[in-house]
């Protein structure tokens, strides 16, 4: 493949066969002057897309893209699967002895990494310091009683899937989450997906800026249920985990990894589909393990029908459409997305610096995701 210059409004680079997503790109540009984005996508194990555009995100700007950060959690799972040092089927408790508390002992890791758990809050209430630690998180977590019996139900754990992710991890590694990671993937790959960020770097970090809700917007489909505010309302005095340093310092792999798209999509090419000729980190079998939907239904955190997990991913859902059967990734709360289908050899990454209400993915990220298979002549 070969990929050439752009100009005009979007710079970077793309394979001649995605000039309709380029014009694409450049209408939205055209639409909301302000509207500031990099995206870059990879087929087969090589480069067709790598592009930015707008005020506020340049080629080596980083960005916290929220939720997305949970792809780092999905994959260094992965890894302990291909490596034979997780069992996914394996009670939690069998590598993480104090997780047994309240009745959790035949929790399995499966459950845990699922949402199934009942446990996006600790209790009484994590706060961030809490949150920001390697240890401290995971142990106030395994002494809790979950808010629900485990696999009765599921419901989102958008802050503390990192926390205890990180307790099955260091269990079985004696390492943290966020060094296993930058150890055994990012430093190896060298890319721009960070667990805790230099602060050598910290002045190609660019703020997340607040979505503007349209007089016209159509109306969110989150519903508060009883489990909302306590998953999403840390104990203590707030931080706004996007934009304060002391949060991508830490680098929370649930909320503020430090990335930007080319660095997400070369992430998930170089761990599931191979890239530049050399073979994936993970096996075809890992990746069916990792990427298989594990529930799907109402949530019982966000209050929405039809939501879809695998281990730790997101799975395709309405309005969330970005790839096959197969497919998986995860969005962020403010607009960004990265995602990868195994079918066709698509892998994804997109950062915007103002996403449209009312959060999530944004549309036009999921459209191209989307439109990029049958551009490129592959398919599920």
């Amino acid at each position: 493949m070969s990929v050439e210059e752009l100009s005009g409004s979007v710079h970077g680079w793309a394979d001649p066969r995605l000039e309709r997503v380029v014009e694409r790109l450049r209408t939205h540009v055209a639409d909301d002057p302000d509207h500031s984005f990099q995206v870059a996508a990879f087929a087969g194990g090589e480069l067709v897309l790598d592009a930015w555009a707008g005020p506020h995100l340049g080629e080596q700007s980083l960005m916290v893209p929220y939720s997305v950060s949970k792809n780092t959690l999905g994959l260094t799972v992965g890894l302990l699967i291909e490596r034979g040092l997780l069992d996914l089927d394996a009670p939690v408790a069998e590598v993480w002895p104090a997780f047994a508390a309240h009745g959790k002992q035949n929790v399995t890791i499966r459950q845990l990494l699922s949402h199934q758990a009942g446990l996006p809050q600790a209790t009484p209430a994590l706060s961030w310091d809490e949150l920001l630690d390697d240890h401290v998180g995971a142990e106030r977590l395994a002494a809790s009683t979950p808010l629900w019996h485990p696999g009765s139900a599921f419901g989102y754990h958008g802050l503390t899937i990192a926390n205890l992710v990180g307790g099955v991890v260091h269990g079985i590694t004696g390492r943290s989450v966020r060094a296993y990671f930058e150890d055994e993937i990012r430093a190896p790959l060298g890319i721009d997906v960070h667990l805790g960020l230099p602060h050598s770097e910290h002045a190609r970090v660019q703020p997340v800026l607040p979505m503007i809700r349209p007089v016209s917007a159509a109306a969110s489909t989150f519903a508060p249920t009883p489990f909302t505010a306590l998953a999403f309302q840390p104990a203590g005095p707030a931080l706004d985990a996007g934009n304060d340093p002391r949060s991508w310092t830490y680098g929370h792999p649930s909320v503020s990894a430090t990335v930007d798209a080319r660095g997400l999509a070369r992430l998930f090419a170089a761990t599931v589909t191979g890239v530049d000729g050399v073979a994936p980190l993970l096996s075809a079998d890992t990746v069916a393990q990792i990427g298989q939907q594990q529930v799907r239904g109402y949530d019982e955190v966000l209050g929405q029908p039809n939501r879809a997990h695998g281990i730790v991913f997101q799975k395709p859902s309405p309005g969330l459409d970005f790839g096959g059967a197969r497919a998986f990734g995860h969005d962020g709360a403010m607009g960004a997305l990265a995602c990868v289908d195994p079918d066709t050899g698509i892998s994804f990454g997109y950062t915007v610096a103002r996403g449209p209400w009312p959060g999530g993915a944004d549309p036009r990220a999921v459209a191209v995701a989307r439109d990029l298979a049958p551009i490129l002549g592959v398919s599920s």
